[in-house]
């Protein structure tokens, strides 16, 4: 029998480590809180996007992995009856589903399982393509508490390249942004985010309108910052400078927690930030901003999907912080924002 799901399920490398089922060690003493689980198929994701290491255009003798890292895959009955034993310091499991014709049944069997067998928030992460004429309220009644939206692409045009018509895949824009207005309306607001990666050629200034866009729906974003897989069309694609990412960051913290509007911020002729409308000193020294943005643990607040080194090798410099920045890292953080920028008289802080 294949080991397929709703039996058996993906879970990312940091996961199986944090459970036992791996040897290993997270640098910095870094720890994961929230549990990613991906729904397994014997066919590839029917999905090609030209970045996703599930693509169904992906080189058949590329490493399999995914957002970095390996999934190995492993019965559902043992992650459960492992958390089950000791969570850990785990605070949230999240499903996500692959683009295929049985996923959103088995998603809505995986997040029932959990439900009724554990204790940790339940997020899922939904392909609005494999839910056409879905009930999200079922999803909510399995369980789930928090869903969230992988649109990635900050603009039509990126996201047609990349995800749509471009590479011959099956996903739209609008058809997404449907679906995250669907999920705020069965889940409210507050309770959906999005996904969005730094990288694939969009300016700041598009990405930022991109995630004011999601704020005004009552939705949060969470970012990534691309990172080459191989085997892919875009495995030569460098990632995204840091300056460029610390910018990106630092804004949608102050969208994100209602500081500030994308119209209030100046931006330059190449779309780089310039000026957040607001003095910067206290944000950057403070760190938030920097740390990885997902869905929240028990408290409501702190953020459980925090999913270590995601974004980088361990070797290279942190841009997602999967804990607090320390001194050095604020001081590398403040100058890194003001890394490429042309401009930078009017830049605040």
């Amino acid at each position: 029998m294949p080991a397929t799901s709703p039996e058996y399920v993906k879970t990312s490398t940091a996961a199986a480590i944090t459970l036992g089922f791996q040897p290993g060690s997270f640098h910095r003493g870094a720890r994961l809180t929230g549990l990613n689980l991906l729904l397994t198929y014997c066919e590839p994701c029917a999905g090609r996007c030209a970045y996703c290491g599930l693509s169904g255009n992906r080189r058949a003798d590329a490493e399999p992995t995914f957002i970095r890292v390996d999934w190995p895959v492993y019965p559902l009955d043992a992650i459960l009856a492992a958390v089950q034993e000791d969570p850990r310091g785990l605070e949230r499991v999240c499903v996500g589903m692959p683009t295929h014709r049985r996923s959103w049944q088995d998603l809505l069997a995986v997040v029932e399982r959990w439900h009724g067998e554990s204790d940790l928030l339940i997020s899922a992460l939904l392909t609005p393509t494999a839910c056409r004429n879905r009930d999200f309220a079922e999803l909510q009644a399995a369980g789930a508490d928090m869903v969230g939206i992988a649109i990635d692409c900050a603009t039509p045009e990126l996201f047609e390249r990349y995800r749509g018509r471009g590479v011959k895949g099956p996903h739209r824009w609008e058809r997404y942004w449907e679906g995250v207005a669907g999920a705020v309306e069965v889940f409210g607001k507050g309770r959906v985010g999005i996904h969005l990666i730094v990288g694939l050629g969009e300016t700041e200034a598009e990405m930022i309108r991109t995630i004011q866009r999601a704020q005004d729906m009552g939705v949060r974003t969470h970012l990534f910052s691309f990172f080459p897989e191989a085997g892919t069309p875009l495995t030569r694609r460098r990632q995204p400078p840091l300056g460029q990412y610390r910018r990106v960051q630092l804004a949608r913290y102050i969208i994100n927690e209602g500081l500030g509007r994308d119209e209030g911020m100046t931006f330059n002729d190449d779309g780089q930030v310039v000026d957040f409308g607001l003095d910067i000193t206290s944000l950057v020294g403070a760190g938030e901003a920097f740390r990885t943005s997902g869905c929240p643990g028990k408290d409501g607040h702190t953020v459980a999907c925090n999913r270590p080194y995601g974004n980088e090798r361990p070797s290279q410099a942190i841009r997602n912080f999967p804990f607090a920045p320390e001194p050095g890292d604020i001081r590398a953080i403040a100058r890194q924002l003001r890394q490429g920028l042309k401009e930078v008289a009017a830049y605040a802080g």
